[in-house]
This record gives C-alpha cells, sequence and structure tokens, in this order.
C-alpha cells in the first residue's frame, strides 16, 4: 500500500513523503491515526502544501523543546542498586524509572515511550537516548552502582552519600 505522510511518522518518514507500508498497517495504525491518507493522485497534488505546513509545525515545535534538550545535554541520573560480584543486578533499572528520576530531577514532563533504551541490568555507565523531537535527540548517562559505594561526578559529587570502606574489609575477614 502507497501511503503519503500527513505527519512526522517515527522511524517511517517525514510529512509529505510517499512511502510504501503493509497493508495492516496502513490501513489499522496510519489512516485512522490521520498520519497518512492513500497515495492518489489528487491526494500527490497536495504534496507541497503538506511539507510546507509540516516543516513550520517542526520549526515551532523544535523552538519550543530546545530549552529541555539543552537541560538533558549534559544530564547525569544515577542509580543505587543491589548487584552480585560479577556486576549483574538483581533486577534491572527500567526506561519508566529513567523517566521518573529525570522528570523528578531537572522538573520535566518527559514520556517513557520518548525514551530509548533496554533495560540496564548491569553495572557501570549507560547512555540513554531522548527523543524530543524528530530534530532534537539529546542523549544523557546513566550510572548504576553498588548500594553503599560512592559515585564520583564531577558536577553532582554533594548529591551522593559517601560511607565509610570498612564495609568491604569486614567480609574479606569473615
Amino acid at each position: 500500500m502507497k501511503v503519503l505522510l500527513t505527519k512526522d511518522v517515527y522511524k517511517l518518514g517525514r510529512a509529505g513523503d510517499v512511502k510504501r507500508v503493509a497493508d495492516g498497517y496502513g490501513r489499522n495504525f496510519l489512516l485512522p491515526q490521520g498520519l497518512a491518507v492513500l497515495a492518489t493522485p489528487g491526494a500527490l497534488k497536495q504534496v507541497d502544501r503538506i511539507r510546507s505546513v509540516a516543516s513550520t509545525k517542526r520549526a515551532a515545535l523544535n523552538s519550543e523543546m530546545s530549552g529541555v534538550a539543552e537541560k538533558l545535554a549534559n544530564a547525569v541520573v544515577t542509580f543505587a542498586s543491589k548487584a552480585g560480584e560479577t556486576g549483574k543486578l538483581y533486577g534491572s533499572i527500567t526506561p519508566q524509572m529513567v523517566v521518573d528520576a529525570i522528570n523528578k530531577k531537572y522538573s520535566l514532563s518527559i514520556d517513557r515511550h520518548m525514551v530509548e533504551i533496554q533495560p540496564i541490568r548491569t553495572l557501570g555507565e549507560h547512555k540513554a537516548h531522548i527523543r524530543l523531537t524528530v530534530d532534537l535527540n539529546p542523549d544523557i548517562k546513566v550510572i548504576v552502582h553498588r548500594e553503599g559505594e560512592t559515585v564520583e561526578l564531577a558536577e553532582e559529587t554533594p548529591a551522593v552519600v559517601e560511607e565509610t570502606p570498612a564495609a568491604p574489609e569486614a567480609e574479606a575477614q569473615e
């Protein structure tokens, strides 16, 4: 099925593009949501108008979200979690947990679907890709550390509670 996109569709194309999609995807999702119309000769005459309207909407949305993108450009979110000796977590850090931490820390309202990251199951530093608009996609740093350990961050050292290193020595003596 050939469709003419009337709005930007993630992982498919921008408004005004003519795409070939599966019949079910077009019939059951794109057409009912108003994201596309059938690519008929009459609809193809409106391509220029659709592209100009979409570009003005995209520019307005980008200017609106640029402040949020600047806040998130160098964002760092830390999580303390229980983990085994090999560094594997007992459980995982989910995208929803990352979104909740970002929204709380930076006073934003980001949706879970905007964050592109698989559930984190190991200790260490991970990158999360935030999809604000088609053009604004900042990356944030997600740091997962063991409970009770300290994490050295350049700009946020006062936020981490420091504990004495006596606990690992006590386990070694037993």
